[in-house]
């Protein structure tokens, strides 16, 4: 069964490190990609770029809203993913722990499947 590991960061965190960190913080998920994908429970991975060049897109009444981010009134921003394969919700879990992100944010495991189903 499909997971989403969503890596959950505080905003502004990035712009902490020097970039020597921000490699190595780089480097050390790549091995764990790499791991993921010796063990053929990798589906996808990606990093995603700041707040600060997103733009969120609402449609109401027949009316687009499009908002420049950043976005202020973020607590966390969604950084980067896993989407791996896996038997069980416990087996994403002890993945999710094992991830190096989890050190500095939060790791959302979350089951891949219809919006209809609420399992």
């Amino acid at each position: 069964m499909p997971y989403m590991l969503l890596m959950m960061e505080p905003p502004g965190q990035r712009r902490t490190r020097t970039e020597a960190e921000g490699r190595e913080v780089y480097a050390r998920m790549q091995r764990f990609a790499e791991e993921l994908q010796a063990r053929g429970q990798l589906l996808a991975v990606e990093s995603l770029g700041s707040q600060a060049n997103a733009v969120r897109v609402q449609v109401r009444g027949g009316q687009a809203q499009v908002l420049d981010g950043p976005f202020a009134e973020a607590k966390e921003m969604v950084g980067g993913f896993f989407l791996v394969d896996c038997p069980t919700r416990a087996e994403a879990v002890a993945i999710a722990q094992q991830c190096p992100a989890a050190e500095w944010c939060t790791v959302e495991v979350r089951s891949v499947g219809p919006c209809y189903e609420d399992a």
